[in-house]
Formats: structure tokens, sequence, C-alpha cells
């Protein structure tokens, strides 16, 4: 009876729905007294503000996960980053695949959507590699963190420190325990450890470049040409989203926060700063002392996010970059935006337009509210709004302070920017019929 209205629902409202059935799980999980290290249950809002941030792979935090949750707790968050950032419909395919039951072909479009996939065909393989790549992934991290934070402390604690982090990373999560150095201090015990900082890095990237992108790397090695439009697209953004920002950083910041580093930690911080804001949410900086030109730069690519069928959320690079060729065709008078010798289509810059409008106008009422509920000024709220939508994560300190209201806003930015805006502007949507009338143009005057 319950697979039969199921089926009624779209693909798109079925994994909101596994999203928020989740998140109601995780918050029932953290309300117990055996998830906090006092003793004592947690109030439902702000168990439900950290369910929905681990599940929603953000990291905002009302609580510092160290020092607040306990050993229970913590596992029960690093749970849903896990599910989160692979998707709920991951996992339950995974299981039906373990239990050798055939998957209907339902099934295989509701798993085509979830794990971000272009085609109906081989959407079963995609998913064997995404679970074996992931697990292969966060094993590596795990073990090089682990060697780095055992020394400090001591073996258990320094392999399940290893392991917590290498899934918050890859997964583009941002929570941590260094909580135990400093609350809500994130990496900046680790800023001179390059290789705590290169590993965390790579796992971010390879967490956030999207599933897809592996499947042409593991086929065609380095053999660029035989990419896909789509990776080719997705690879070249990453490229220029982590050089460029990681070259202003290095020069905004050299006298600020970077100032006490010597210059091969500068550079390797410098990029941290440029990956982290991509919707992974770590600092190994005091943010709140960037610079106004590095903060603004960090609003930009923690609006851009990862990438399509990631771990990643944000606007994801292919619609950034569909926008930006967008315009340099509107600019050459030409018809339809080009790349890599190949013509986008025209649904590409449709879906773009909308998700991009959908995210600003979301933005803009977000700050505008919170601005009047809150003590505190534009760019803090601003960067705390986009960090949320944008699934990073990264804080300026606002969010263990927000009223109830405000909370309500930001987690409502953070599974919307999980599931995507436009996937949840089209689950609450009604389906009606495309009734097949063209009526008159007008032309009117744009610019």
């Amino acid at each position: 009876m319950i697979k039969k209205h199921l089926k009624k629902l779209s693909y798109t409202q079925l994994i909101v729905l596994s999203f928020a059935l989740i998140i109601l799980i995780g918050t029932t999980l953290l309300c117990l007294p055996i998830s906090s290290k006092s003793g004592e249950s947690t109030p439902f809002l702000n168990a439900m503000f950290t369910a929905t941030s681990a599940t929603c792979v953000t990291g905002l935090i009302v609580y510092d996960t160290y020092s607040h949750w306990s050993l229970f707790g913590q596992s029960v968050i690093i749970t849903l980053i896990q599910i989160g950032g692979l998707g709920i419909m991951v996992y339950i395919s995974t299981f039906a695949m373990f239990l050798k039951r055939k998957i209907s072909v339902y099934e295989r479009r509701l798993l085509m959507q979830a794990s971000g996939n272009i085609k109906l065909g081989g959407t079963v393989k995609l998913l064997r590699r995404i679970v074996k790549g992931t697990f292969i992934t966060e094993g590596i991290g795990a073990i090089i963190l682990s060697v780095c934070f055992i020394p400090e402390m001591g073996v258990a604690k320094g392999i399940l420190n290893g392991i917590f982090h290498s899934v918050s990373a890859f997964c583009n999560a941002g929570f941590d325990l260094m909580g135990k150095f400093s609350p809500y201090s994130s990496l900046t015990h680790y800023a001179t450890n390059p290789v705590v900082m290169i590993t965390i890095i790579m796992l971010i990237v390879t967490g956030g470049i999207g599933f897809l992108i592996w499947t042409d790397v593991i086929t065609f090695k380095f053999r660029f040409k035989k990419y896909s439009l789509h990776s080719k697209i997705v690879l070249a953004t990453s490229a220029i989203l982590i050089s460029i920002p990681a070259i202003l950083f290095l020069f905004f910041e050299y006298n600020n926060t970077l100032k006490d580093f010597d210059i091969f930690n500068k550079i390797i911080n410098a990029l941290f700063l440029a990956v982290s804001p991509r919707t992974a949410g770590f600092n190994s900086v005091d943010l709140s002392s960037l610079s106004q030109s590095s903060e603004i730069i960090t609003d930009i690519l923690m609006l851009i996010g990862g990438s399509p069928g990631s771990t990643a959320g944000g606007l994801k690079t292919t619609t950034f970059a569909v926008l930006i060729l967008s315009m340099i065709a509107a600019a050459r008078h030409n018809t339809h935006p080009e790349i890599f010798k190949r013509r986008l289509p025209e649904d590409a810059l449709k879906q773009a337009t909308a998700i991009f409008t959908i995210y600003i106008i979301a933005s803009l009422v977000a700050i505008i509210i919170i601005c009047a509920l809150e003590n505190s000024d534009i760019p803090t709220v601003t960067f705390e709004v986009i960090s949320a939508i944008g699934t990073v994560g990264c804080t300026k300190g606002l969010t263990p302070t927000l009223c109830v209201a405000s909370k309500i806003i930001i987690m409502t930015l953070m599974f919307g920017g999980r599931v995507g805006g436009l996937s949840f502007i089209l689950s609450l949507a009604e389906k009606k019929e495309n009734i097949p009338l063209d009526r008159p143009s007008e032309k009117i005057l744009i610019g």
C-alpha cells in the first residue's frame, strides 16, 4: 500500500522525502540523553538543526561537536553525514543489490536522479563504483589522518578522529572534533601541518568533483580529450575556481591572517581557503579576521559550491559555467553558447538561470529577515546565509547565537541547498499537464 503511494510521487519528491525522513530520525536520536556528554536531553530545535546540518552536509553548528556531543552523538552525526553525502537512495539500492534483489526500471530512474547520472544505462555500475570509491578514498584519508593524529591524541582517539574527519571532508560536511583544543576552532590547530592540510584538500576535491567524473578518469585516465563534455566543464571550472582564488587569497591575506606562517604554509593555507568554501566548511584561519576582499571572494565560492552528482551543494560549477558562457555568447551575438567545440543545449541555460534566480531570491529574503531579527551587521548575516544555502558550514560565529526563527530559516536554506533549489521548488509544485498552446510573442527591452 505504502509502495503504491510512493510510486505516485515524482523522483524529486521521493529524494526530498528521503532526506526529510533521515533528518527526523537523526533529530530523534540526538534528542536522547545518551547523545550528549552531560547526559541531558538536547532541545528539539537544536537537535534538528544539528541533524539537518549533518544530513545536508553543511557544517553550521549550534554546539561545538566535541564539547557537547557524546561518542554516541558523534557517531549519529557522522552517520548522517555519510548518508547525506551519498544520498539515502544510494544506500537503499546498495542494500537491495546485497540481498541480490533485482532493481526495477523505476528504481533505476530514481537512482539515476539521486546519483546525478545523465543516462539510465550504467546506473547500477555507477552505484557500485560510487560506494566502492567512497570507502576506498575515505579509508586512505582516514589512515593518513590517523597517523598524524595518533602522536598527539593516542591510538584509539587518533584513529576515531582520522575516520571522522576523513568522512566529514570527503562528504564536504565541515564537522570536526577539534573542540578538544579550543571550541569552534576547526582545523586551526593543524594549519601548519601540511600533511593534514593537503589530505583534507584532496578529500574535499575528490568528494566535490562529482561521481560522473570518476568514471571518465578511471576509463580514460589522463586523456582529457576523450572525457565527456560534462567532465571537461567540471574539471576546467573547478581548476579555475581553485587556482585564481588561491592566488588572490595569498595576496590579500599575506600580511593578514597568513602573516604568522612561513611562505610554504602561506601557500598551503591560501589553497585551503580556496578549496574549503566550495561547500566543505573547514577553516585553518580565523574567518572573522579575513580582509573584506577575501570575504567577498569566499561568499562567491560558497554560493557556487561543488559539482553536480557529488557530495557538495551550492549552485554547482556547471551552473556557473553555463551562465558565464551564455553571457559571453550574448556579448558576441552568438545564438548558442559553445565550449570545447560543442554547443550547449537550450535547456541548460534555462535551468541555470532558474537555479541562479532561486538561490539569489532565497538568499536575499533570508538576509532581510535575519537582519531584522538579529543584532548583527549585513556582511556577517550574508556570510552565514550563503554558507547555509551553499551547504558550506563556514561561519563567523553567528549561528550559535541565532533566535528560533533565524535557526528555522537557516535550516530551510540548508535543506533546499542540499536537495537543490530547483528540485526543492519542483517537489512542492503540483503536477500539471502541459497544454500545447503557443501565445503570440512581443519584444521587450533588456538591459
